[in-house]
């Protein structure tokens, strides 16, 4: 863990997601910008490839053209219905931030086909993901801590969650994730979203 992989294709392949769904919705950059709070200039190396965004600037994208962050880093197709799917560890599709080292994993083998997805995160020692936007009403997270500590700042809250604990909390409030330790932490999480 630590290293990104593919990051150029990835790069890539999130900044052609931004623009492909930014057009979909009808929508310039100057747009995109008002509704993300993300420069115009930021959004423009983004979708050419020039950039790779933060986590916080990927998720505030994410949400300002109403899609799941999975949805623009990519990832394989949802399955068929009563189709068994596999996903090997070199398929994964990885978000790498370039200025923290942390890595959002896409580990649902077929993202799209039930109500929630399923994400692996790397935070490296004393890093911070820093407040991400709520998500829409409906939204809620599940988290188990697999190595390391893991703060979740939730709404005001905070909660420190030791390899082996879990938490459940709703996602419509402003979050983020910190590693206060001098270690490297990793969790599984899983979000779904209620119809």
């Amino acid at each position: 863990m630590g290293e990104p992989e593919d990051g150029d294709d990835t790069i890539g392949v999130f900044g052609a997601a931004v623009r492909r769904r930014r057009e979909e919705a009808g929508l310039t950059l100057e747009q995109l910008s008002t509704r993300s709070s993300v420069s115009r200039a930021m959004l423009s190396k983004v979708e050419r490839g020039e950039k790779s965004p933060t986590i916080g600037i990927a998720a505030k994208i994410a949400h300002a053209l109403d899609v799941s962050l999975s949805d623009l880093i990519g990832g394989p197709a949802a399955a068929a219905s009563g189709a068994a799917v596999v996903m090997r560890k070199s398929e994964r599709a990885v978000f790498h931030d370039p200025e923290t080292g942390f890595e959002r994993h896409m580990v649902s083998p077929a993202p799209g086909a039930g109500s929630g997805e399923m994400v692996f995160h790397y935070l490296p020692a004393q890093i911070s993901t820093g407040l991400l936007p709520a998500y829409p009403p409906g939204t809620e997270k599940q988290l188990i801590a697999l190595k390391g500590r893991v703060t979740v700042l939730i709404g005001g809250v905070t909660e420190t969650l030791h390899p082996g604990d879990s938490l459940y909390f709703r996602a419509d409030v402003p979050h983020g994730f910190a590693n206060r330790t001098d270690s490297p932490c990793e969790y599984l999480m899983i979000i779904s979203r209620r119809a």
